[in-house]
């Protein structure tokens, strides 16, 4: 559990922020903090006036697009003097080029992704910015029925399989460097399979999985959700694994865009930042709230499912596809009050190790350095003081994974190097 600092009501205002301020002040009372670090540059002619007031933000259709399409729907963008124009993608390859060549100005997307383009290994390469962290948890490790049919629920079961019936057999994940190519690659390498020798795997867009496993193009997937859920309720595939399994509070989506974009829009950046924590913090205060929200991303406009699908997992309410219900409550999140949406260095750092030890970097990166430049803790910081978001005492976090090995960010290289399974 990380610590949280409150932030003051009543202290001093820097005269240079007083017109950001007073505009999210006019719709609730933001929260007021003195000696923020100011990017030289950042205010354009002394104001906090955003740069842009439109802002294209591209999403995938999973439920952890939510803090996105709320942030636009229930107007807390225009609380920051922005609007928010959420741009449906079909895959995140497409999410990727669009930011890099400026057709979007900033997306819901994967944690990894960010940090493949800003290392040069998931396309082109290009600085990149992550401004918040969107939710934890919430994704699933998916395996089809014909795994039940023959013995395997879980790991230990598969690893047993493929160790008695060795043959092709094929897993999905989103993106190579995402987060969903590392939660299987994480939980398959902690049942001592090798996701690179001893499986095949593939690269499927979020909301083409449940087609693909129904027609027998894979054995198992890694996809957010509903898509898990939509596979069970198709009586496909069952859950063999939550990725909160594998990290309890694990970072996801980011709010990700290119270093320049952010440099040009420093204030339309804050701006946007501040409305979707604002968004996060909504959706998370009720069952109302989630309901709502379940009921809007739903639509054809966004996620595109029935609502039920979308819902009972928002929830916690999980059934596995074998028999199995529990409540849980390290469901999908999206504030947690606010521990949700800090970009802490240490889980940009975490992905780079991952990248490591699969073979997609090839060279030892400074994983500090690196990280500090992606994550915009600056912009962050000034983002939660206007929507009245208290920030944690330290910007790394310590977590234990489903191997039992302990990740605080301390000592990357002797981490990534030290894993039994890897490339």
């Amino acid at each position: 559990m990380q610590e949280f600092d409150s932030v003051s009501e009543n202290a001093p205002l820097d005269p240079r922020r007083r017109e950001f301020f007073r505009a999210s002040a006019m719709f609730g009372g933001a929260a007021l903090i003195s000696g923020l670090s100011v990017a030289p540059g950042a205010h354009a002619a002394g104001s906090d006036k955003p740069e842009k007031t439109e802002v294209k933000i591209g999403f995938i259709p999973l439920t952890d697009c939510a803090s996105v399409v709320m942030a636009a729907e229930m107007g807390f963008d225009k609380k920051y003097g922005i609007k928010i124009i959420p741009t449906k993608e079909a895959s995140w390859a497409s999410v990727r080029d669009k930011l890099v060549n400026g057709e979007l100005d900033a997306a819901h997307v994967l944690y990894g992704l960010v940090y493949g383009v800003q290392m040069g290994i998931g396309g082109p390469k290009k600085d990149m910015n992550v401004l918040m962290t969107l939710n934890n948890n919430g994704q699933a490790i998916t395996l089809a029925n014909k795994l039940k049919d023959l013995g395997v629920t879980d790991g230990a079961g598969l690893k047993k399989l493929l160790t008695s019936k060795p043959g092709e057999y094929t897993f999905a994940q989103t993106f190579p460097t995402g987060t969903h190519a590392m939660w299987l690659y994480y939980w398959l390498g902690a049942h001592d399979i090798n996701p690179l020798k001893d499986v095949k795997t593939i690269t499927v867009p979020p909301p083409q999985m449940v087609a693909n496993m129904r027609v027998g193009n894979m054995d198992g997937f890694c996809v957010g959700e509903p898509w898990n859920n939509r596979a069970i309720m198709d009586k496909i595939g069952f859950t063999a694994a939550t990725t909160q399994d594998i990290w309890t509070d694990h970072p996801e989506k980011v709010l990700g865009t290119t270093a320049d974009w952010v440099a040009k829009n420093p204030n339309t950046a804050r701006a946007m930042t501040a409305a979707i924590i604002e968004a996060g913090r909504w959706i998370d205060a009720s069952l109302a709230n989630r309901r709502k929200t379940a009921e809007t991303i739903a639509q054809k406009a966004y996620v595109n499912t029935d609502m039920e699908v979308i819902l009972e997992r928002m929830l916690g309410r999980y059934s596995n596809g074998l028999g199995k219900t529990w409540d849980d409550k390290n469901h999908m999140k999206f504030f947690n009050d606010g521990a949700v949406n800090f970009p802490y260095l240490s889980d940009g750092m975490w992905f780079m190790t991952q990248h490591k030890r699969w073979g997609l970097l090839k060279d030892e990166p400074d994983y500090l350095a690196t990280a500090k430049k992606v994550n915009r803790i600056d912009i962050y910081k000034e983002a939660a003081t206007a929507a009245g978001v208290a920030l944690p005492k330290s910007e790394m976090r310590t977590s234990k994974l489903i191997d039992g090995v302990i990740w605080d960010g301390k000592d990357p290289k002797k981490y990534a190097g030290a894993f039994k399974v890897k490339a």
